[in-house]
């Protein structure tokens, strides 16, 4: 009988050559310190390997050259680099992740029935598709310096409106939650590939419709969106058509939505603040199939009209009677409609 494939098949398949140089040996020839080379290791989520241990391909040590360049400049610093390796390592690992799991269902369905998915299979298929791995790294940077693009258009229309302080990573944004009501009574009637089908499916729509609305989608939790929108009109909108796609999805359960404006700090491409708080509670206090906004962002929509009726008013915003919020005290709640016709 054969012997099973070793994860080092695996890793010298993706990482084009062999797992043969110790921590010490890498450290040397790109010539950074121990302590600083072991930070970035762990930044980028993995843990420190064995002193002894072969761990390290020739593509670490041009990585970390690359790193080691970049300290010799003005502009970075050690804390600058461990940030952005820091948050590297979470984006490439969700998506590494993502990947692996559409990638393995895909090698599944073109499997005989019942026949498993073994660490040989995954080597061959591995082997068998390496020439679609340029492409894939193209479109990955291609996607990055898109990402990049709109991020620094952002920041530069932020600080013409002085409504931002890039430095301290403030920014006077709406903040917004999306919750699919009653998903854990829900995901118990699902078997995993329906679970996985219904959570793509909740995740597309709504990454569409905030990115016609020009905000963009912070994080997702599974059975819950965070996202943001600098405009509050088009964060209104963003609120409005969320609840009102997945409300005429056949078969989907309604989905609620908090708003919030004011200042928020961004950092590592996430988002904190009272904002983000509030839009949280009141996300969690909304009825399905509601949007429910703070005081800030009501006041942003007053005088908001309508593009099919400029005498009219484009948002019906209504008070609700104060609650308790936790962490937040009494706070009243609006209730965001479209207009009613007539």
């Amino acid at each position: 009988m054969a012997e099973p494939p070793v994860p080092d098949d695996i890793e010298e398949t993706l990482l084009g050559g062999p797992l043969h140089l110790t921590r010490a040996e890498v450290e040397d020839a790109a010539g950074l310190s121990g302590d600083l080379a072991v930070r970035i290791w762990q930044a980028l989520g993995f843990p420190t390997p064995p002193d002894d241990a072969a761990a390290f391909t020739d593509g670490d040590v041009a990585a970390l050259r690359e790193i080691r360049d970049l300290l010799d400049g003005d502009l970075v610093d050690e804390e600058m680099v461990l940030q952005l390796v820091r948050a590297v390592g979470q984006t490439m690992g969700r998506l590494a992740s993502w990947l692996g799991d559409v990638w393995l269902l895909k090698l599944s369905a073109l499997l005989p029935p019942d026949e498993p998915v073994t660490a040989d299979l995954v080597v061959t298929a591995l082997q068998s598709t390496e020439e679609l791995r340029p492409a894939f790294e193209r479109l990955l940077l291609h996607g990055w310096r898109r990402q990049l693009a709109a991020a620094g258009m952002r920041a530069a229309a932020g600080t013409a409106a002085a409504r931002t302080d890039p430095a301290a990573g403030l920014a006077h944004l709406a903040v917004g939650f999306a919750d699919v009501v009653s998903f854990t009574r829900l995901s118990r009637r699902l078997d995993a590939d329906e679970l996985a089908a219904f959570v793509e499916r909740f995740e597309s729509a709504a990454t569409e419709v905030v990115a016609e609305a020009g905000g963009r989608i912070v994080k997702t939790l599974g059975d819950e969106v965070l996202f943001v929108v600098a405009e509050p009109v088009a964060a209104a909108e963003a609120g409005l058509r969320l609840a009102e796609r997945f409300a005429a999805e056949p078969g989907f359960p309604d989905v609620r939505v908090g708003l919030a404006y004011g200042e928020v700090v961004q950092r590592l491409g996430d988002v904190f603040g009272t904002p983000v708080n509030l839009a949280a509670r009141l996300t969690a206090t909304a009825y399905p199939g509601a949007v429910l906004i703070d005081g800030m962002l009501a006041e942003s929509l007053d005088g908001a009209v309508s593009a099919d009726s400029p005498s009219g008013p484009r948002f019906d915003v209504s008070g609700l009677r104060p609650r308790p919020l936790q962490g937040l005290g009494r706070v009243r709640p609006r209730l965001l409609r479209r207009p009613r016709k007539g």
